[in-house]
């Protein structure tokens, strides 16, 4: 039986986190025992926000690869492709682009959202402005059935469902489905600050860092602010370490949150224990990361074969579009 469609990807804009891997990674790994799954390096996503610089592309392309086979991806049951290598996607979008009135683009909710919060760089560029269409022709080259995502994405993939039911209804040809949500149970881990974990935060444990580096993150973490002695009453839920516990230390939570509401334990013992468990988790990974990037040669070559893939389905895709409006010859 012919397995649905599933489509996603991140932009190879340095080392994965932690929080990363529990907002989507973690998902990815499960989807691909179930559909077709097409996981993708979105390096031309990655010049929306930094054109400007470029010098480590390549470098976090391959790392991001990398990142994808240390946390289980695999290029036997799912298609991993770098979405430059596609061109199908660029000339997708070139379609999209010319039929997509200005004001859907306008009212997306990450566009202001992003000028707003990125301030420090020119963001009133058409590519910018216009990465929905994109964003749009990277599903819609593969007919994808589902695409995961959290709520708050929802109208991303709204947009997509609509370009498609317009080129659909201009051109009279049924070529796109109209994907829907895959809706996924994302666990949210906090940075080492109490923040949202951000690479803009620099409060990040990624794949990345050494088991040393970890152990001293997790000891640097902030936790109950109110809380000066050992034998204060804890309060767990505005703690991150605690939060870190919710997923490191499953088993252990209730005991937990007892100690530290009873001041029967104190921060740093209460760290120790958290960075043991992070370790037990994080360290192989890291191993297994630090491993692939010794073969940067073979990281290459899974992403020249993943993309090969890709263009064959994206290409017969494109034809069918390219029929549908009646260019060419």
């Amino acid at each position: 039986m012919t397995r649905k469609i599933v489509l996603s990807g991140a932009r190879p804009t340095g080392d994965v986190h932690l929080g990363n891997y529990f907002g989507a990674l973690h998902n990815w790994v499960k989807l691909q025992d179930q559909y077709d799954c097409h996981f993708f390096i979105a390096d031309w996503h990655a010049l929306t926000t930094g054109y400007a610089d470029t010098h480590a592309l390549h470098e976090h392309t391959i790392s991001l690869i990398a990142d994808f086979l240390a946390v289980g991806l695999d290029p036997e049951k799912s298609v991993l492709f770098l979405q430059s290598e596609v061109p199908q996607h660029a000339e997708l979008f070139l379609l999209f682009a010319m039929n997509t009135p200005l004001s859907w683009l306008e009212r997306c909710p990450t566009y202001k959202d992003q000028i707003n919060q990125l301030k420090e760089k020119d963001l009133t560029t058409y590519g910018f402005l216009g990465y929905p269409c994109l964003q749009a022709a990277d599903i819609l080259a593969y007919k994808a059935d589902f695409v995961p995502v959290g709520e708050d994405q929802i109208p991303h993939l709204e947009l997509t469902r609509e370009i498609a039911r317009r080129f659909n209804h201009l051109y009279q040809s049924p070529v796109f489905p109209e994907p829907q949500p895959l809706l996924t149970a994302a666990k949210v881990l906090p940075g080492t600050d109490g923040r949202k974990m951000s690479k803009s935060y620099g409060n990040t444990i990624s794949f990345a860092d050494d088991p040393e580096t970890v152990r001293q993150k997790v000891m640097n973490m902030v936790t109950d602010p109110a809380r000066i002695r050992k034998t204060d009453p804890g309060h767990p839920d505005i703690c991150s370490v605690f939060a870190f516990h919710k997923i490191f230390s499953p088993d252990e939570v209730d005991s937990i949150r007892s100690q530290c509401e009873g001041g029967q334990i104190g921060c740093v013992a209460c760290k120790k224990q958290c960075a043991a468990k992070v370790a037990e988790f994080h360290t192989p990974i890291h191993e297994k990361r630090t491993g692939l990037l010794q073969d940067p040669d073979h990281l290459v070559q899974i992403i020249k074969d993943g993309s090969a893939k890709a263009r064959e389905l994206a290409a017969r895709t494109m034809a069918e579009a390219r029929a549908a409006v009646r260019i060419g010859l």
